[in-house]
């Protein structure tokens, strides 16, 4: 394989050959010789996988790779014919992630294949696709406020003349019509196209402050552990907003595993080298290599509503709205950051990771 390729009209000019260009990719690529054995694998697919480039060398490509979906497996050992999958689930090492996996056959070189690896977290939807979605719920909000505060107080006048016996009716119009209008209030920030100001915060400080204020509505029971990382350096972002997603993934990683016996939730911070993500709202690529992770041990989200639990209206809590994590994307978003949720079915662990930016420094 070359390396590099002189440009005919500078000789002082080389162009980066395929080596380089392959080295340079922000998914991960495997070649697999005949055997299904790895031969090459660049530097993205070290950090998805969890291992090194050497230790992957001469494995068979499923000793490193775990993947669920037993077709596609099926169709990698018995046919080479070029394959796309999206939203398969794998498995490397410890972690459990949902990516995007094409297996692409080489002609000219029998039974050589490359495999393409990238991540599928939910929030690489566009915005375009989130706002249409909320465009009507958003209207709709603003329509039914108003009439909201007029039954409001109407129902304070009628408690007033009501006998003693009577008022519960009249204070349940009062506490139904506030919690319709909190409801409200959330869908509205959703749907909000302005975003905080973002700049350089210590992220301990502001992860610290969130965990705080969970501590003080109570833990339930549930153990909490910090491990992070005192080296890493400022991040881009705002300390209002992150806070705010924080209390947010906190509450819902307690109130999963509470009264479950060892109750735990875990958040660890980590720098992530290489870690690029094409942020599709700010249209350009952001490089993301701070991570900040929420992990629990309840017994994780519906199956069923996986792919779907950053979408307006998606709830596994019987009496949830749904607008919580859809919230929390949003916000992430206006950071600049991406957000996902993974499930590790073999550890019992539920992970929401954040990844955001580094300030710049100066």
């Amino acid at each position: 394989m070359s390396t590099a390729t002189p440009v005919a009209d500078d000789a002082t000019q080389v162009l980066p050959g395929p080596r380089e260009q392959i080295a340079g990719l922000v998914f991960a690529v495997l070649l697999l010789d005949p055997d299904m054995v790895i031969v090459e694998a660049n530097p993205a697919s070290e950090e998805m996988l969890g291992r090194s480039a050497h230790r992957m060398i001469g494995s068979p490509l499923f000793d490193v790779v775990g993947i669920d979906d037993p077709r596609v497996t099926a169709h990698s050992r018995e046919d080479f014919a070029p394959l796309v999958a999206r939203g398969v689930t794998i498995r490397a090492g410890d972690q459990s992630r949902r990516v995007n996996l094409s297996v692409s056959p080489l002609s000219a070189y029998s039974g050589w294949r490359v495999v393409t690896l990238s991540d599928a977290g939910q929030d690489e939807m566009s915005e375009e696709s989130g706002s249409s979605r909320l465009g009507a719920p958003a209207i709709l909000a603003h329509e039914i406020k108003n009439p909201l505060a007029a039954i409001r107080g109407a129902g304070q006048l009628i408690a007033r003349k009501l006998n003693e016996k009577d008022r519960p009716l009249a204070d349940l119009i009062a506490t139904e019509v506030t919690r319709i209008a909190s409801l409200i209030d959330r869908m509205q920030r959703i749907g909000a196209r302005a975003a905080e100001p973002n700049a350089a915060l210590n992220l301990h400080e502001a992860v610290r402050r969130a965990i705080g204020t969970v501590r003080g509505g109570g833990l339930r029971g549930v153990e909490l552990v910090e491990e992070f990382d005192p080296s890493l350096p400022p991040v881009l972002g705002n300390e209002g907003t992150l806070e705010q997603v924080m209390i947010n993934l906190l509450a819902n990683a307690r109130d999963a595993c509470a009264g479950a016996e060892g109750a735990k939730i875990t958040v660890r911070t980590r720098y992530v080298s290489g870690l690029i993500f094409n942020a599709i709202r700010p249209g350009r690529s952001v490089r993301l290599p701070i991570e900040l992770t929420v992990s629990d041990n309840g017994p994780g989200i519906d199956p069923d509503l996986r792919a779907h639990v950053f979408e307006p209206f998606v709830s596994s809590k019987k009496s949830g709205q749904g607008l919580g994590l859809a919230l929390v994307r949003r916000l992430v978003q206006d950071m600049d950051g991406r957000i996902a949720h993974e499930r590790d079915e073999r550890a019992g662990l539920t992970h929401f990771r954040i990844h955001l930016p580094v300030a710049k420094q100066g």
